[in-house]
C-alpha cells in the first residue's frame, strides 16, 4: 500500500490511525501542502480533487478518507472499527460524523486560506473561527459520551472504533488552534486512552517523516 499524505492533515491522520489499527503496512509519500504541492499537475493526476489522503492499493487510487476507511473495514474486517449491533454502529458513525461532517470541513486548510487571503483574517480570527466550530462539535460529543452507559475507555466500549479514529485527530487540531479542552473531560479521557496505544502514537503528526 502507498499512502499520499501530509503530516498535519487531519484526514491523513485519521487514515493512518485506521491503517495502524488494522495492522497494515504502508509506504508514505509526503505531499507538502505548505508549498502547495497538492495543487500541481503531478498530484492532480493522482487525485483530481487535489486533496490528501490518497491510498494506492489493489491497483486502485482511492480518495476521500471516509470511503477509504469503509474500504479498509470491508477488505480487512479484523479488528473491526464498527460494533456488531446495527444501533451501536449508528452511534459510532454519528460520533465520527460530528467530526467528519460538521467540524473538519469548515476548518480545513482551503477554508482557512480563504479566510486569510480573501477576507483578511489574522491568526487570532482564524483561531476563533476554528474554536467556534470545534467547541460546538465537542459539546455534542461530550453530551453523547456522557449518556452512553456502555462506554468504556474509548468513545464506544473497551476497544477503539471509527469514532476514536475521527476524534483524536480533531483533538490534535483543537490544540493547534489553541482551544481550551478543559470543558470536555470525557473527550480528553478518550484522547488519553488512545494515546496509550501504539497505533495512535505511530499515527501522530509529530511522528511522521515529513513533520517539521
Amino acid at each position: 500500500m502507498k499512502l499520499y499524505s501530509f503530516f498535519r492533515s487531519g484526514t491523513s491522520h485519521r487514515l493512518r490511525i485506521a491503517l495502524n489499527l488494522k495492522g497494515l503496512a504502508y509506504e508514505q509519500v509526503a505531499v507538502d501542502l505548505r508549498s502547495e504541492e497538492h495543487l500541481g499537475e503531478a498530484f492532480k493526476a493522482i487525485n483530481p480533487q487535489q486533496f490528501v489522503p490518497v491510498l494506492e492499493a489493489d491497483e486502485r487510487l482511492m480518495i476521500q478518507s471516509p470511503a477509504i476507511i469503509e474500504w479498509l473495514e470491508e477488505r480487512y474486517p479484523t479488528p473491526p472499527l464498527l460494533p456488531r449491533d446495527a444501533g451501536d454502529r449508528a452511534q459510532v458513525r454519528a460520533l465520527a460524523a460530528i467530526v467528519g461532517c460538521d467540524i473538519h470541513p469548515i476548518n480545513n486548510r482551503r477554508i482557512l486560506e480563504a479566510l486569510r487571503h480573501r477576507f483578511g483574517a489574522d491568526e487570532a480570527v482564524v483561531n476563533d473561527w476554528c474554536g467556534t466550530w470545534i467547541s460546538a462539535g465537542f459539546d455534542a460529543v461530550e453530551a453523547l459520551l456522557s449518556k452512553d452507559s456502555h462506554r468504556g475507555d474509548f468513545c464506544f466500549g473497551s476497544t477503539p472504533t471509527l469514532a476514536d479514529v475521527y476524534l483524536v485527530p480533531q483533538v490534535e487540531s483543537a490544540r493547534r488552534f489553541k482551544v481550551d479542552l478543559t470543558r470536555w473531560p470525557l473527550v480528553q479521557a478518550v484522547d488519553a486512552a488512545c494515546a496509550q496505544l501504539e497505533a495512535f502514537r505511530k499515527a501522530a503528526p509529530s511522528a511522521q517523516p515529513d513533520a517539521g
